[in-house]
């Protein structure tokens, strides 16, 4: 999808500060933090929202997604203190870019609800 920043980001047209990377997905620090860690991971294809994955195909690329989260999240050492990883999925559910992706947030304590 052309005109989808993620897209244009995982395919290296916008540059990107790369945490990971691998076929499926691609990890990057996002340019408004939340949080004193705050990382984008997205999968490579294409998915407008969490809605779209609902398939064979769909289920795995979710959860390659995850999988590259869990990942960053050892690399980065945050195991010990913890972190969290949100999707949100739609308007109402906080999503303004178009793209499945999901936010792993540490370095700090994070509050329940979060809003």
């Amino acid at each position: 999808m052309t005109d989808c920043i993620f897209c244009r980001i995982a395919s290296g047209e916008i540059p990107a500060t790369v945490v990971a990377r691998n076929k499926d997905a691609v990890a990057f620090r996002d340019l408004n933090p939340q949080a004193p860690t705050h990382v984008l991971v997205i999968p490579v294809k294409h998915y407008n929202s969490l809605i779209d994955t609902d398939s064979d195909e769909g289920a795995a690329t979710v959860a390659k997604t995850v999988r590259l989260a869990v990942q960053v999240a050892k690399q980065l050492g945050l195991e010990d203190g913890g972190y969290r990883l949100v999707l949100n999925t739609g308007r109402d559910g906080g999503q303004s870019v178009f793209h499945v992706h999901l936010h792993l947030l540490a370095g700090r304590r994070l509050a329940w609800p979060p809003g």
